[in-house]
């Protein structure tokens, strides 16, 4: 009897996820590409998969180049889902402008590095750098972010 009681006391804490615990499976990330696609008829949609204190994770999908941008306190770390693109990383952002709290966007990079990004490939971009992802005609990419504040 006693062996049967511990058991039962055990079992709700064998299933219970720790508070802020979450998981995504690649099958699960790949299957959330196909409703962002065209979301909008936009060249980029996004979606907030969760929020864990001043950091947060995000799906994106874009079908065509982006601007520049630089976060001030905020880190990148990024997965790509599917499709395919060029980052640009570093370097310096002539003409850029602040447009939110701690962010800053600009048309384009002088002097930074490209790296081409493929499914499966995993990025951290830190504070302060300047980063443009840039996409040839036609083609698109989605990848997981998750956004660090440092």
């Amino acid at each position: 009897m006693k062996k049967s009681i511990g058991l039962l006391l055990l079992l709700p804490l064998m299933g219970a996820e720790p508070a802020g615990y979450k998981y995504w499976s690649a099958a699960e990330l790949k299957s959330m590409a196909k409703p962002l696609s065209n979301k909008n008829d936009a060249i980029t949609s996004s979606e907030t998969l969760g929020k864990f204190g001043p950091d947060r994770a995000l799906m994106i999908h874009r079908e065509g180049s982006g601007q520049a941008e630089l976060h001030e306190s905020d880190a990148d770390v990024m997965v790509v889902v599917s499709g395919a693109a060029t980052i640009v990383v570093g370097g310096t952002m002539p003409g850029s402008k602040t447009t939110a709290a701690g962010e800053v966007r600009g048309p384009s990079i002088e002097g930074g590095t490209r790296q081409k990004m493929a499914p499966g490939d995993i990025l951290h971009i830190p504070p302060k750098t300047p980063h443009q992802l840039m996409l040839e005609p036609g083609t698109q990419i989605t990848y997981f972010t998750f956004k660090a504040r440092e």
